[in-house]
């Protein structure tokens, strides 16, 4: 089986360590990634600021990139979600009847990693160690769009070490949305001072997400306010083991047990 990575743009650009997370951690499981060096924005902004058929090009793009690969993997619910989400309706702005063809057929190859881990690998413990208390914000496309569940629970759950606590209103968006946060900053704003609360209710020196869109924006606001809080991908714990030890400067869990 032939599996690609698709990290992102702002994977790519700012969060590099999730993409070698993923690539070391699916390696671990027996999987070889491709990297094709060709791959570029999945149009999500594009899409979510109304222009269809701009998106269309970049789904075509998609398409060329990526269709050779039996699977792609995504460290994003939001990016991962967006061939099943967007590209149909697209394809169809454009009038491109062969677009739509080859959309509908790569779009259940592309899967979000955590999904990918658990429903194809058939994976939960996957062999990582992390002795720090972590709470985990689910993110809106992973709610809503591409329906995640309890599956980043589950890897989590299963993490050696780990002290893990449930966010206070976890449903509750963090006020981030691509342009949304840029268009509507007051509304954004609140709703990010509300999750930051709610992470800090938790005590948990490390929080946890499957999108660093959303990462960004609540680690931000919590180093804007001087909260030691480190917002990490949920691919970054997953890819730690014993032989890394703890994390420097974060304190180490006193239970060392998911609860």
């Amino acid at each position: 089986m032939r599996t690609a990575l698709f990290v992102t743009c702002i994977n790519d650009a700012l969060y590099p360590d999730t993409g070698r997370a993923a690539v070391m951690l699916l390696r671990r499981l027996g999987v070889e990634v491709d990297f094709p060096g060709k791959q570029s924005c999945c149009g999500q902004m594009h899409y979510n600021t109304g222009y269809r058929k701009e998106t269309a090009k970049l789904a075509r793009h998609f398409v060329d990139v990526f269709g050779e690969y039996d699977g792609i993997v995504v460290p994003s619910a939001s990016c991962g979600g967006l061939p099943s989400e967007a590209y149909e309706i697209a394809a169809e702005a454009a009038g491109d009847a062969g677009l739509l063809r080859d959309v509908r057929e790569l779009a259940p190859k592309v899967h979000e990693l955590t999904s990918y881990i658990t429903d194809i690998l058939g994976r939960e413990d996957v062999g990582a160690y992390f002795p720090h208390r972590v709470t985990y914000h689910p993110t809106c496309h992973s709610l809503r769009a591409t329906a995640l569940g309890e599956r980043p629970y589950r890897l989590l759950r299963a993490v050696k070490g780990i002290d893990f606590v449930e966010l206070p209103a976890q449903e509750e968006c963090c006020g981030f949305g691509g342009t949304f946060s840029v268009k509507n900053g007051a509304v954004s704003g609140a709703m990010n001072g509300d999750k930051a609360r709610h992470v800090l209710e938790t005590g948990a020196p490390v929080l946890a997400a499957v999108d660093n869109s959303c990462l960004m924006n609540i680690g931000g606001r919590l180093a804007k306010d001087g909260r030691a809080v480190r917002a990490m991908h949920l691919m970054e714990i997953l890819a730690r083991t014993e032989a890394d030890g703890p994390l420097d400067g974060i304190p180490v869990a006193r239970k060392g047990a998911a609860r």
